[in-house]
């Protein structure tokens, strides 16, 4: 196998910045910022809006998403004449 052509594989932790909640896991993003994690070792650190802790489709907890006026636009667009 040839060196230095593969990404680096390692333990990475991602934070959902939307409900705090961290996990760690092996991937090849490559990032600048750093956490302890809890074993006390630095890991790489990845910030991420989404998770499974925050996602209303595994939560179960609906968000109202501003959808005001799309409806509309769409029938103004569209609509047969």
């Amino acid at each position: 196998m040839k060196k230095e052509i593969h990404p680096n594989y390692r333990d990475v932790v991602f934070l959902d910045t939307s409900s705090d909640y961290k996990f760690i896991t092996k991937s090849t993003i490559e990032t600048g910022d750093t956490i302890t994690w809890e074993d006390g070792k630095d890991y790489p650190l990845v910030k991420v809006e989404v998770s499974s802790a925050s996602h209303p489709f595994y939560t179960g907890k609906k968000m109202l998403l501003d959808t005001a006026g799309r409806v509309e636009k769409f029938n103004r667009r569209y609509k047969k004449n």
